[in-house]
């Protein structure tokens, strides 16, 4: 987990997500002291599956500015900061794998930066 939470402190930093509690193996990441989003260590016996989460940024920007943190930890990208008009005409977001393989998304539904 180690990998795992330092991509996070890094990645949601742009969108306004700091780590609010931290039991060690147990970190809660959010905003004003309330944890929205919890990273933990895989408990199961089975392999996790990749699952796809997406964080919502306030604007165009936060999207590139959590785009460009993932990119400097290292992510791989799944797509760059773009709009996505199949999902709606404002939908503009950036895609990336966490250390864990999961698809990591940053998404703005708002028009374009002013």
């Amino acid at each position: 987990m180690p990998g795992a939470s330092a991509f996070y402190d890094a990645v949601l930093t742009p969108l306004g997500g700091v780590r609010v509690m931290d039991f060690g193996t147990v970190i809660g990441y959010g905003v004003a002291g309330k944890p929205t989003f919890w990273l933990g260590p895989l408990v199961a016996e089975q392999a996790n599956r990749e699952i796809h989460i997406a964080f919502k940024a306030t604007d165009r920007a936060a999207v590139r500015a959590f785009f460009d943190a993932a990119v400097a930890v290292g992510a791989p990208i799944l797509h760059n900061p773009r709009v996505f008009p199949e999902y709606h005409p404002n939908y503009y977001g950036a895609f990336v794998r966490d250390p864990d393989g999961n698809n990591i998304e940053a998404v703005c539904h708002t028009e374009a930066d002013g």
